[in-house]
């Protein structure tokens, strides 16, 4: 009798089962929504209220970028919870779904436009992804069992449909927001996260078994691995994590909540520092030392490589503050700073490549599903038919942008176009550092960290220099386009050193059975980038008025530099951490 994994094997697109291509394409729409809607998020909350296509609260950039790094920030946190009930409870499939469908609703509240659907869409939002996040990618872990050897590729060509979805949703959210209505652009977000939904949900007899709800089975033995000793959670352990859990938490909420709603949670002051700052520095210390006392707790080969992958979540926070300015800062950039106006040849040849970026890859996509209709029409038939539906509709949609804008004389290059360029660049470009890593020349994790750091700083540096010309306090400019290309080429390669790479280092280094515990501290660095970045990026006007936007550029070039250069100079300490592990 044939299992599960073993009938998935049997229909294959492109040397993989059938069902790989169902998550691709369900990833696919979920980043097309993630995305769609993120691009527009604070460009909508600072838009004036009045004009052609007005915003709605005309926030000050501190505003907007606090709650968008509350929100980012939260998305990291939220797979914490939703890995443990998928694992335990419902079951990868169903958390899936469960998780598209409040994202759905998310979505659709944002498309309102009050107070209260803003705030109910971001947190139906946080509470979808946490469910979606970590579970999408474990059904693929679940099918490759037995298959290691393929899983590579697998998890290569999912990494292309998150690509794909982020590049379709801010070119095609983008343009509809900036240009005809907010509501538009939130609203489409919310028809793919749907029709994404309904495709993976009518495909689940694909599957069988595999991302079921979990079958209650007696306790089973957890090996020890390297000569290591078990190691429990402590009362006091699980103390400073509830404890430093809920504290964190209230100040994420509280630092949005502040500055727009003038709701303070912390209104107190100790000496010269203000109640948000001293708990949420308490808060971090209480959790420093619940990471030290537990690693110290461990053998001492394990308690190195864990040091190892703590001093590597530690330079991640600096990756992340930075390179998400792409969601804030830069947006704000582009729209008020860059030359975005187009006439004659320049005009012609903008909508060309347009044009090309835009029907290419679609095309390439809808010849992926083609494949896949013809392998699982039998089996699947309404899910591939519902897939359809939303393949005429993205087409539909493209045709009209195309046809709408070669009909003009002229054309304003939306603020929000900038932002397909690190979904399109590492398309482009992962394959050939995915040979780099496996060739002879490839360098140590610090290397590639402390050089993706610096292309990230670098590609801050152009910016600095591209906008060395506008005066202080100018709230306008014409800025080349080029600068802002050249800075999202350089963001991507420093992305596409430092970001996979940590992961992988992550799962060698770790033993199984505390890969949970490691990833969450991994998913809380990365959190407290995104929050850095709404923190940092909100200053762009205050620096802008007191000194310049050069100096707010360069404050990005200096710090992801220096961090580079001092993992590098640490790279001797971290191989030794490592004990041989590459």
């Amino acid at each position: 009798m044939n299992t599960d994994i073993e009938n998935l094997f049997k229909d294959k697109v492109l040397g993989h089962p059938a069902g790989l291509f169902v998550l691709f394409f369900t990833e696919m729409w979920e980043r097309f929504s993630f995305y769609g809607m993120r691009v527009l998020l604070v460009l909508f909350l600072t838009q004036p209220l009045f004009g052609e296509n007005p915003g709605w609260a005309n926030w000050p950039v501190e505003h907007a970028t606090a709650l968008l790094g509350t929100y980012a920030s939260l998305l990291y946190l939220t797979p914490i919870l939703g890995g443990y009930l998928a694992d335990k409870i419902i079951g990868y499939r169903w958390a899936v779904t469960i998780g598209c469908l409040f994202m759905t609703l998310g979505h659709a509240s944002m498309a309102f436009e009050t107070d209260i659907t803003l705030y109910v869409g971001l947190g139906l939002l946080i509470l979808g992804t946490g469910l979606f996040k970590p579970n999408i990618t474990s059904i693929i872990s679940e099918m490759y069992k037995g298959n290691d050897a393929k899983k590579d590729g697998a998890y290569t060509i999912f990494y292309m449909g998150v690509n794909a979805g982020a590049f379709f949703g801010i070119m095609l959210c983008g343009y509809l927001g900036e240009n005809f209505s907010w509501a538009l652009g939130f609203g489409l977000a919310g028809i793919f996260m749907f029709l994404g939904m309904i495709q993976f949900w009518l495909a689940n007899p694909l599957f069988g078994e595999i991302g079921a709800k979990p079958k209650k089975e007696g306790k089973m033995e957890v090996a020890l691995e390297r000569g290591d000793s078990f190691n429990p959670f402590t009362i006091l352990d699980k103390i400073l994590i509830a404890v430093s859990a809920i504290i964190g938490f209230t100040w994420l909420i509280n630092d949005p909540m502040s500055k727009i709603g003038n709701v303070n949670l912390f209104n107190f002051t100790l000496g010269d520092y203000e109640g948000s700052t001293v708990v949420i520095v308490f808060a971090i210390l209480l959790f420093l030392f619940l990471i030290i006392s537990r690693i110290f707790r461990y053998s001492i080969i394990v308690r190195d490589e864990m040091i190892a992958v703590a001093i590597f979540a530690f330079f991640t926070v600096f990756f992340w503050a930075a390179f998400e300015q792409a969601a804030g800062s830069l947006n704000i950039f582009a729209r008020d700073y860059v030359v975005r106006d187009l006439a004659g040849s320049s005009a012609l040849i903008f909508k060309s490549i347009d044009a090309i970026l835009t029907v290419v890859p679609l095309a390439i996509i809808t010849w992926v599903l083609f494949l896949l209709f013809k392998k699982t029409f039998s089996k699947i038939s309404i899910s591939n038919v519902v897939l359809s539906i939303s393949f005429i509709i993205i087409w539909g949609i493209v045709v009209w942008k195309l046809n709408n804008e070669f009909n003009k004389d002229t054309t304003e290059v939306g603020a929000t176009w900038f932002g397909i360029f690190n979904s399109f660049f590492i398309i482009a470009l992962a394959p050939l550092f995915s040979k780099w890593w496996e060739s002879k020349y490839n360098p140590s994790a610090a290397f590639k960290y402390g050089f993706g750091l610096a292309l990230l700083g670098f590609g801050f540096a152009l910016l600095a220099y591209g906008s060395s010309g506008i005066p202080q306090g100018a709230k306008t400019a014409s800025v080349s386009m080029v600068w802002l290309i050249l800075a999202y080429l350089f963001h991507t390669l420093g992305e596409l050193c430092l970001s996979p790479v940590g992961l992988s280092y992550l799962s060698k280094l770790v033993p199984g059975r505390m890969i949970a515990f490691m990833f969450g501290i991994w998913y809380l660095a990365i959190a407290i980038g995104q929050k850095a970045a709404g923190t940092l990026g909100g200053m762009i006007d205050e620096v802008t008025e007191n000194y310049n936007l050069s100096t707010f550029f360069l404050i990005f070039t200096v710090v992801p530099i220096a961090a580079g250069a001092l993992i590098m100079i640490l790279n001797p300490l971290l191989k030794k951490l490592m004990h041989g592990i590459r």
